[in-house]
């Protein structure tokens, strides 16, 4: 029913591909479920180390037979000035005081070559094991790397905020282009604004891309059944991006508390907020984000603020306390339910042949 070039390009019977969640919400059975089922799943390696990476592609292969791809945020220039650091490290002291958490005494800042040396170690990990698909948050590689990438018949997607970005993601080479409309969960994947200027919502952001670029168009942002997924179709993309539909799902590995709020959230309890990592993304709102909103503006960048708040989000998942975990949501939670990966995607094909564009 949905050949096009996406489903062809990605090996998938259905325009249907799982958001790549980092922070161990795609384990390997909830990325395999998603291919098994005729979409396409991805890991989610932001954050992974390489080897980590490497053995979540070989129990992956384990699980299923079918396509998938791993997704790698691309490190940027960031700046942390000590003060900063500082002063948002004695904003936390207190949270910390209230989980039982150790004050912070010493800050470690990450680094970008730190950062870069990751990241080409993740690269080289996807190439050794011939990973198909490739999609890129937060920025895009060198061309040079494109070019490699390419050698390896690897099929690669950018991810976009905007109508400008869209076209710089296909003019360096990407095969496709997600198109990140301001209801999506979780973080903020442009990279030419700031994240929170300029917040486009899918269905206007949609058609204006697929007007400008030549290069297929995958929706991403509050599509959660059937019905977002003809709407984008009749928009112009050629498939969907889907993150918090898969988070509630049996196979998700997302931490209970943070699968219960959404289930229980309303539609206007999302908030974008850059408390918990410096860079502007979308979650469910709770004492944390309000404590912290009228500092939000003197934060550190990412990846800085991500390190200084790792203790307290990991202290208050061990003690299933969703005050201070980043309970990361699209608009559309009350569409949430907590269902198998395979049901999941069997009610969406099922229902779409009783809407009409």
């Amino acid at each position: 029913m949905f050949k096009n070039k996406v489903t062809e390009l990605l090996k998938i019977e259905h325009p249907i591909i799982q958001a790549p969640m980092a922070g161990g919400i795609t384990t390997s059975e909830l990325v395999a479920a998603v291919s098994n089922a005729g979409g396409l799943g991805m890991i989610g390696a932001g954050y992974m180390t390489p080897l980590q990476l490497k053995e979540q592609i070989k129990e992956n292969r384990k699980l299923s037979s079918h396509s998938f791809g791993v997704n790698l945020f691309v490190p940027t220039q960031f700046h942390a000035k000590e003060n900063e650091v500082k002063s948002a490290n004695q904003l936390l002291n207190p949270i910390r005081e209230k989980l039982n958490v150790p004050p912070k005494e010493h800050v470690e800042i990450p680094s970008f070559t730190d950062a870069l040396k990751k990241f080409n170690e993740q690269i080289k990990v996807i190439i050794d094991e011939k990973v198909p698909i490739c999609s890129f948050t937060f920025g895009l590689p060198s061309k040079a790397l494109i070019a490699e990438l390419k050698q390896h018949q690897m099929v690669l997607m950018g991810t976009a905020t905007s109508v400008k970005e869209a076209i710089v993601v296909e003019e360096s080479g990407m095969d496709l282009v997600v198109v990140q409309g301001s209801e999506a969960g979780g973080h903020r994947g442009g990279f030419m604004n700031n994240g929170h200027e300029g917040l486009i919502g899918l269905m206007s952001l949609i058609p204006q891309v697929a007007d400008s670029v030549k290069i297929p168009v995958i929706a991403a942002g509050g599509i959660m059944d059937s019905r977002g997924l003809m709407a984008s179709i009749c928009l112009g993309a050629q498939a969907v991006q889907m993150g918090t539909a898969f988070l509630t799902c049996m196979e998700s590995g997302a931490h209970p508390v943070h699968k219960d709020a959404i289930l229980n959230a309303s539609d206007d309890e999302t908030v974008v907020t850059r408390s918990f990592s410096g860079k502007w993304a979308r979650g469910l709102v709770n004492p944390f984000i309000e404590n912290m909103k009228e500092h939000e503006n003197d934060l550190p960048e990412f990846p800085v603020q991500n390190s200084l708040t790792q203790d307290i989000r990991k202290a208050s998942s061990s003690q299933n306390n969703k005050d201070f975990m980043s309970l990361w949501s699209g608009q559309s939670p009350r569409l949430a339910k907590n269902q198998s990966v395979a049901n999941l995607i069997k009610s969406i094909i099922s229902e779409v042949e009783d809407i009409k564009c």
